[in-house]
């Protein structure tokens, strides 16, 4: 229990509770700042979104986490204890069915779109980390529903009596 001269401001526990036995608002009142006191007396604070985590103490009710800002090609975007921040995804590292969509930022990593002609196969905070190239379909087959951003062309056999060079949405019939 909290007591001594920095508790309530220079009063002690006993002299606050003596003094609340005349009335219940003040009861209330004492109750009231006695635990947001406690509550605000043993916060303990993650660093913020472009930080990291300094040192090997984690803070207490005495200290608190010691944090330093990201440095440049590196972010973290949410308030965290990591002892580094996260490196910023390059749209081109060897994956050249990806193009560059927004800057990273200490706060936020870069944003890499789909190229034409492919799909994302991992969508990552409105953007995509990798990606895919449609598949073609083959003589024999036709379209049956177009690749988009975020799926693959679905390809369907064409039935007897017609035809497709794979690369049509219906097949053709034969002709005699």
């Amino acid at each position: 229990m909290l007591s001594g001269p920095a508790a309530f401001g220079g009063l002690t526990l006993r002299r606050v509770l003596r003094t609340s036995l005349w009335s219940r608002q003040s009861i209330s009142s004492s109750m009231t700042y006695l635990i947001l006191l406690c509550v605000n007396y043993n916060l303990c604070y993650a660093c913020g979104q472009a930080e990291y985590k300094i040192g090997d103490e984690h803070c207490t009710a005495w200290t608190s986490t010691s944090c330093a800002p990201c440095t440049d090609s590196t972010f973290n975007d949410q308030p965290s204890g990591r002892e580094q921040c996260s490196p910023c995804t390059v749209c081109d590292e060897g994956k050249i069915s990806l193009q560059f969509m927004k800057e990273c930022t200490h706060y936020s990593d870069t944003q890499c779109g789909v190229l034409e002609g492919h799909y994302c196969i991992n969508p990552y905070m409105g953007g995509c980390r990798a990606a895919n190239k449609h598949t073609a379909c083959k003589p024999g087959q036709f379209i049956k529903q177009p690749g988009t951003e975020y799926t693959d062309t679905v390809c369907e056999d064409c039935s007897d009596n017609s035809y497709s060079d794979g690369s049509s949405m219906p097949c053709k019939p034969h002709t005699e």
